[in-house]
């Protein structure tokens, strides 16, 4: 039954993509409006396989858990306005399940080259890729990076609510400086999770300052997050019965956990691009803190994650770029031993062009270490018993326009 309710969702998307190209031609023919509207949409599907441990999916059976649809409008009302949203949705093992949303949506109005503002949901300039993560066309790899950007994540990473001011000051024959200062939240959808009450984010601010070099291709800066996650809890009445007969709750406990999470995200950023090569580098760090009303079972402590990466691709034919990348993720710097505290990410990647609206993906991952993984994807294993040494394939095919 999930199947063909998700099967016929991707094929009402897929109806939405195909009317909306068809109108996009007319109205290009038609010749109509001299500023129009740019209308431009994708559908992928992937596959998934893993030699050991379930990874994103169920992938050690193989899983085709992997799809993505959008659809997106912008348009230039004048020289200086232009708004512009995306319709997404997407399935990534438990994540997604076809659930349509709007992925961006903004306003725009840009008063110099040194001065814009953005509102609505704006995408965060969070390193080099975060912004393009959703296009599967702008980049070689299928996964980017997972240590700075996880998949897993992207509801939390891709974009928040609020504002933005942007612009590019130029810097004499040292180049120019691009400049992103944002603020605002993040709402999510936590109805399906029948154990979490309330889920917000307060506040949520942070920027990006990015130097374009005088040689042509190279640009270096570097990205700030910073952000507080509240989430109200409600525990199972096991679970309730079980603190009480430890006596860590006091009485008439009606399993209510609160919890604040503080948070301070940074990442460097190095990129060389030109002609038909791709040199990038990034390493990054994620503070945290936990503040609970029930230590015993959510204790408070202070984290910080060690993430980075360097990746390199080489456009070898129009129709054919190889790509490979290195990634690693410390989950706790203190605590680097053992399988479940560390990621080594091997990633070779493969890209074929079929035509100017088709691409087709191979991909294989060489994984030393667990951090990466999900417990409720592996039995509830805990992570320092699953496999060390594992592999994963990947194959991913994009129509756009």
């Amino acid at each position: 039954m999930r199947a063909l309710l998700t099967g016929a969702s991707t094929l009402v998307v897929w109806g939405i993509v195909c009317a909306a190209s068809a109108r996009a031609a007319f109205a290009r023919e038609a010749e109509e409006d001299e500023r129009g509207v740019d209308i431009h949409g994708f559908v992928s599907q992937g596959f998934i396989k893993s030699t050991n441990n379930d990874y994103l999916a169920e992938s050690e059976r193989g899983s085709f858990d992997f799809t993505e649809v959008g659809i997106n409008f912008t348009s230039a009302l004048s020289d200086r306005l232009r708004i512009g949203l995306q319709l997404f949705a997407h399935d990534l093992g438990p994540l997604g399940n076809y659930k349509p949303q709007f992925d961006w949506f903004f306003l725009d109005y840009r008063f110099l080259d040194e001065l814009g503002i953005r509102v609505g949901r704006t995408k965060l300039p969070f390193g080099l890729y975060n912004e393009t993560n959703d296009i599967d066309a702008a980049r070689v790899p299928i996964l980017l990076p997972q240590s700075v950007y996880p998949v897993q994540n992207r509801d939390f990473l891709l974009a928040q609510t609020g504002a933005e001011l942007y612009g590019l000051l130029p810097i004499g024959t040292a180049g120019e400086l691009e400049y992103r200062l944002y603020g605002g939240t993040i709402f999510l959808d936590v109805s399906d999770n029948e154990d979490v009450r309330s889920f917000e984010v307060p506040y949520l601010f942070g920027g990006r300052l990015m130097w374009m070099t005088p040689l042509d291709g190279l640009q270096a800066g570097g990205s700030v997050q910073s952000l507080r996650l509240d989430v109200e809890l409600e525990l199972e009445p096991e679970q309730i019965q079980q603190l009480e007969a430890l006596n860590a709750v006091p009485p008439g406990f009606d399993g209510t956990v609160t919890a604040e999470v503080p948070a301070l995200l940074w990442v460097a950023s190095v990129e060389y691009s030109a002609h038909e090569l791709l040199l990038a580098a990034e390493y990054s760090r994620w503070r945290s803190e936990v503040e609970s009303t029930l230590p015993i079972l959510y204790p408070e402590e202070k984290t910080v994650s060690e993430r980075y990466y360097v990746m390199a691709s080489y456009r070898v034919a129009p129709w054919f770029t190889p790509g490979v990348y290195y990634s690693v993720l410390y989950p706790n710097v203190d605590e680097r031993g053992g399988r479940a505290m560390k990621q080594h990410d091997l990633a070779l990647s493969f890209r074929y062009d079929l035509n100017e609206h088709w691409l087709f993906k191979v991909e294989g991952h060489y994984m030393h270490g667990t951090a990466g993984l999900r417990r409720d994807l592996n039995d509830d294993a805990q992570l320092d018993t699953l496999r060390k040494d594992w592999g994963v394939l990947l194959l991913k095919t994009t129509a756009y326009f």
